[in-house]
């Protein structure tokens, strides 16, 4: 038995290497141990006979910048975690297929039609405080005031797009005047959204440009009641998030797999507090207790695809000359 037991070990590796692998790139939160990664693994491994492994690139314009640079050589088979505002580029690329899935009915603000992209969450972008701030209620009050801010770069991190096309879809013309009035408030620009709201625990500014569901993971979480999403007048600019399969994937069975299986319980009941957004479709036990305490925008605001990729460019040059100034 001594002499059988090391041949029926060297067996397991060959049988773990017979599992197809599905290769996922996304950005670092969604599969930090806290985000929704490990649960979606699990549960997806269980259905799929698979291996599923993330690759963590960055926020979602980092996603997309690393994909372009990969091309055709890439080893991603689906990228999770691009959005509405990247992916009239993404779809340029010609890196994408179509998802081939048939579309359960969505809970989203907005229609969805779109043959490459399928959204799994989304929320408004808000500038979160903590309870005893008087936040401005609007972007004009936000320049006139004394108010530290911290935000996200808009060439590396998808929050930090979204308050470009945020400022863009709100006061458009008005857009270079907005921004040389907030300059004065920044006090960094993060790479990413972790780096700033991480600062913004901290204490290293009065708000940061998060979401207007980041109050409910320190509600639910954490039992902390002190933080809030200021409202502004102007409306809020919505994020939808999205995956889609490459076109040059050896699996493609296996990729369109995941995602029909991203717009079932088994991914959506994960979302609402691990990524703390907006499920895509709400999960058969509907949302979490303390969701209904959020705020909820008067005006959601949105470009449609080709217009964000085209407002983006000009937005961001308007940003980087006020921001130098």
């Amino acid at each position: 038995m001594r002499h059988a037991l090391p041949l029926i070990l060297a067996a397991v590796p060959a049988v773990a290497e017979d599992r197809p692998v599905l290769e996922v790139y996304t950005y670092d939160s969604f599969i930090a141990e806290w985000g929704p990664g490990p649960a979606v693994e699990k549960a997806f491994e269980a259905s799929c006979g698979c291996d599923l492994r993330f690759t963590a690139a960055g926020d979602g314009a980092a996603l997309l910048a690393r994909l372009r640079l990969e091309g055709a050589r890439t080893d991603a088979d689906v990228v999770l975690g691009l959005d509405t505002a990247l992916t009239a580029e993404a779809e340029a690329s010609g890196l994408f297929a179509p998802h081939g899935i048939d579309v359960p009915p969505l809970d989203l603000p907005v229609a969805w039609e779109d043959d490459t992209f399928l959204p799994y969450d989304w929320g408004w972008f808000a500038f979160v405080h903590r309870e005893g701030f008087e936040p401005p209620a609007s972007f004009e009050a936000l320049a006139d005031s004394d108010a530290a801010i911290l935000i996200q770069d808009p060439r590396s991190s998808t929050p930090g797009l979204g308050l470009i096309l945020w400022v863009e879809a709100a006061h458009g013309v008005r857009a270079g005047a907005i921004w040389e009035g907030l300059a004065d408030n920044v006090v960094t620009v993060t790479r990413g959204w972790s780096e700033a709201y991480g600062l913004f625990l901290e204490g290293e500014a009065d708000m940061v440009l998060s979401y207007t569901t980041s109050p409910a993971y320190h509600l639910i979480a954490e039992d902390d009641d002190g933080f809030r999403a200021a409202p502004f007048e102007e409306g809020h600019y919505m994020q939808v998030e999205v995956a889609g399969m490459l076109a040059g994937t050896d699996r493609p069975a296996l990729a369109r797999e995941f995602l029909a299986f991203m717009l079932t319980d088994g991914f959506q009941s994960a979302i609402p507090t691990t990524n703390w957004m907006y499920p895509a479709v709400i999960p058969e036990d509907g949302l979490p207790e303390g969701f209904d305490t959020l705020v909820t925008p008067s005006t959601s605001l949105l470009l449609p695809p080709g217009e964000a990729r085209d407002r983006a460019e000009e937005g961001i040059a308007t940003w980087r000359d006020a921001l130098s100034r």
